[in-house]
């Protein structure tokens, strides 16, 4: 029985092959800034289409320096959403049931009781307004954010066969005054041909996040390979193991066209769990 992981997915291959035109991302800037609705182009780049295949050079650290971007470092990239977002452009839409809204994302929810294994961790990403001329943002305080990811065997609830009847490692959260949302999940695996990620997208509101038409941007979060290898030695990942050793970070079809604005700050322990931060400037 054939599942996602086997082949890398045409629709997970970047941006130039998931989004044939621009997305307009400012027309409802006025809840951010105040200023009113303006339109701007999201900046678009287009990824690598070539089979993933292992660099000797490895990625940042997890602790170390250049693991996230810096204040006044742009935009973050607009990505592909993939072929498993379940925001309604492939197929099904969690974003309009009940229960979406939530902070622990591992259990599955309405019908469902499915919960996700794994090392435990906290998702922290905070979205910032960077078109005004104050280099370090503005705080999108009330935006609403999506996230989702596999599961440490590297499936996506409602798609792939053996969990195509859960809906965990999915949940919306609504930024706070900081422009923070955190979500409790699980480390995800890391499948065939992908750098393990996280997907999000990010909302101007809760209500504007049922539907993706109204989404400001879709991006994808990377994991330290130091944090990846020290996750996947653990019981559980044995797939992982030799997936990583087959990617990297330089060769992966999203992020091999630059992702400092994308890696996140983990910290950690396999015991203790691990945290991962962002800042998601729009």
């Amino acid at each position: 029985m054939s599942t996602h992981h086997d082949e890398v997915e045409d629709h997970d291959l970047g941006l130039s092959h998931d989004l044939p035109t621009l997305w307009h991302r400012r027309r409802l800037l006025g809840l951010f800034g105040g200023a009113g609705a303006a339109v701007a182009l999201a900046a678009c780049s287009t990824d690598s289409t070539g089979t993933a295949t292992a660099t000797s050079s490895g990625p940042p650290e997890g602790g170390g320096p250049g693991t996230s971007a810096e204040v006044g470092d742009g935009e973050i990239p607009e990505e592909t959403n993939g072929p498993y977002p379940a925001d309604g452009t492939n197929g099904v839409n969690v974003l309009t049931e009940s229960g979406i809204v939530r902070s622990d994302i591992r259990s599955s929810f309405g019908g469902a009781s499915g919960v996700a294994e794994g090392i435990a961790l906290t998702l922290t990403l905070t979205v910032v307004d960077v078109s005004s001329a104050d280099d370090a943002g503005t705080a999108a305080a009330g935006a609403a954010v999506y996230v989702w990811h596999c599961d440490r065997d590297g499936n996506y609830s409602m798609y792939s066969d053996d969990v195509a009847d859960e809906n965990y490692l999915r949940g919306v959260q609504e930024a706070d005054a900081d422009g923070t949302v955190t979500f409790t999940s699980i480390f995800p695996a890391c499948y065939a041909g992908r750098w393990p990620h996280v997907h999000f997208e990010v909302y101007p509101s809760l209500d504007d996040a049922t539907s993706a038409s109204n989404r400001l941007r879709t991006s994808q979060l990377a994991f330290p390979e130091d944090v990846c290898a020290d996750v996947y030695a653990t019981d559980g990942y044995g797939s992982s193991v030799s997936n990583l050793a087959q990617v990297s970070l330089d060769s992966d079809n999203v992020f091999s066209d630059g992702y400092s604005l994308q890696l996140a700050k983990v910290s950690g322990s396999v015991a203790d769990g691990y945290t991962a931060s962002l800042r998601v400037p729009i």
